[in-house]
């Protein structure tokens, strides 16, 4: 059980803000994480003996992020501040974040899975064919291609001028 806790509290973070750029907002991505990590917990012994763990709970987010699209009714959605009581002004970087969500959720869905396991999540290839189910050549494509759009954006000209 501690090598679990250690596991959630190294990776967490890194969770979430992949099912964040994936597309959830924060308080969805906390809850699927959350669900992912649930699973993990009652498979842990099987979780922890494969060869590459990190890669086997990033296949879980993707498939259960996946599902999560498919259902109809999407009901409540989850949020971290009620409008009642907004937080303070907190606007530093906001757009540039916007824009870059914006631009991933341009992509394709299987480009964006790609550019954000490679770039956010900094899998290998072989581990992002193993989290996707693809050969390895075909994630190099996602991302290449993925990676051109995201070049040839207009809308994240701001950012390139940028440094």
């Amino acid at each position: 059980m501690d090598d679990f806790t250690e596991y959630v509290a190294a990776r967490w973070q890194v969770l979430v803000r992949s099912a964040v750029l994936l597309g959830c907002a924060h308080a969805e991505a906390e809850d699927l994480v959350q669900t992912v990590l649930e699973r993990c917990l009652l498979k842990w012994k099987r979780v922890s003996a494969v060869d590459d763990r990190d890669a086997y709970v990033h296949r879980m987010l993707v498939n259960s992020f996946i599902s999560s699209r498919r259902r109809r009714w999407h009901g409540e959605k989850p949020s971290a501040v009620l409008p009642e009581h907004p937080d303070d002004d907190q606007t530093a970087g906001v757009d540039d974040t916007d824009l870059m969500t914006r631009a991933l959720n341009r992509l394709p869905t299987d480009q964006r899975t790609a550019v954000v396991l490679r770039y956010y999540a900094h899998l290998t290839e072989q581990q992002m064919a193993s989290v996707l189910g693809v050969a390895a050549g075909t994630v190099k494509s996602r991302v290449s291609r993925g990676m051109k759009a995201l070049a040839q954006d207009p809308h994240l000209a701001e950012l390139r001028e940028i440094k």
